[in-house]
């Protein structure tokens, strides 16, 4: 049972920022040759070398790829030198995969990580609808709402008149209705090619100048970003985004993976307990890290590592040099 969890993730933290550190140089050695699949595997390849290293008793429930066929971590994946505390994954080794195969803004790398039992899995099956924003909308949102009257609420709620407030979303087909929604509203608009995980952070950053994320989105992606919005007090909420051009055995499938079809997660049922961790690094510059820069000696990489119970945010840039490096000296040539 989550209550007697009696582990601490305070320590593991710098271990776990390096797993995403790891896969961010990976991806990031093949950006923009136009072979997301290559990317995929490289930073899968990069972060399971750094986990295998890693002083937990781990297991991946849950990794971004298996519905797109691209490389990932297996469900139920074994992870860590098995040594220390007992602990899930949630694991996007790229997030926005094809932005970084096109030299594209916003791919990161990010994890999620907790106790056993803490997390709420949403397979990698389709899409999910997606809200997420600071604070300021705690228990004022729900999904039943039209786009209209979840925009206006949070934005009342921010104090902010709707000519300053900004959406954050995909740019994709299935948000057309939304969009022109948000337009004819007159709400600033940012779309995003890829990345949906660093635009739900975003929102509960102060002086991000990103208000609400909103659109449908995978469901690994959730969960992890469900994870640092809990850890900076924002509000997220999910439900299982149902499209007409939906494989018609998709809801059967993700009710024998027990999701409730009708419900609406939020964060706290996501990312249930007070133990977790949110880690990310950034593969290409975007609104919420640098990319990675390489040096002839090795790479710089920005991570952002997100805590609770303590709320700490802590940015990094970390300083990579290859040549005799534990990992990094078996995959790349110096």
């Amino acid at each position: 049972m989550i209550g007697e969890q009696v582990v601490s993730l305070r320590a593991l933290a710098p271990s776990l920022t390096r797993i995403t550190i790891a896969a961010a140089v990976g991806a990031a050695l093949h950006i923009g040759q136009g072979n997301p699949d290559l990317i995929d595997e490289k930073a899968v390849q990069f972060s399971r070398a750094v986990l295998a290293q890693t002083d937990v008793d781990g297991e991946v429930i849950a990794c971004e790829g298996p519905k797109d066929n691209a490389p990932a971590f297996m469900r139920r994946e074994k992870v860590g030198t098995g040594k220390g505390p007992k602990v899930e994954f949630v694991i996007d080794p790229v997030d926005g995969t094809t932005a970084a195969s096109k030299g594209r803004k916003d791919a990161i790398s990010a994890l999620a990580c907790a106790p056993k039992g803490c997390f709420q899995v949403l397979p990698d099956d389709g899409y999910y609808f997606k809200v997420a924003t600071d604070h300021h909308s705690m228990g004022k949102l729900s999904l039943e709402m039209p786009i209209e009257e979840i925009v206006r609420t949070a934005a009342d709620a921010k104090g902010l008149p709707l000519e300053n407030f900004t959406v954050i979303m995909l740019e994709r087909e299935r948000h057309t209705a939304i969009l022109q929604t948000l337009r004819k509203m007159g709400v600033r608009i940012i779309l995003i090619p890829d990345g949906d995980i660093a635009a739900s952070v975003v929102t509960c950053i102060q002086g991000s100048g990103v208000d609400l994320l909103i659109g449908a989105g995978a469901g690994p992606e959730a969960t992890i970003a469900a994870t640092a919005v809990k850890c900076l007090g924002g509000t997220m909420l999910v439900k299982v985004w149902q499209d007409k051009n939906d494989d018609p055995k998709r809801l059967d499938r993700l009710v024998a993976e027990n999701v409730d079809i009708n419900k609406t997660y939020t964060q706290d049922e996501l990312a249930r307990g007070n133990e977790l961790v949110f880690c990310a690094s950034g593969v290409t510059k975007g609104e919420l890290l640098d990319g990675v820069r390489f040096t002839p000696n090795g790479a710089i990489v920005n991570s952002l590592c997100i805590r609770l119970p303590s709320g700490t945010v802590e940015k990094s840039e970390t300083t990579l040099r290859f040549k005799g490096h534990p990992i990094y000296k078996h995959f790349i040539i110096t």
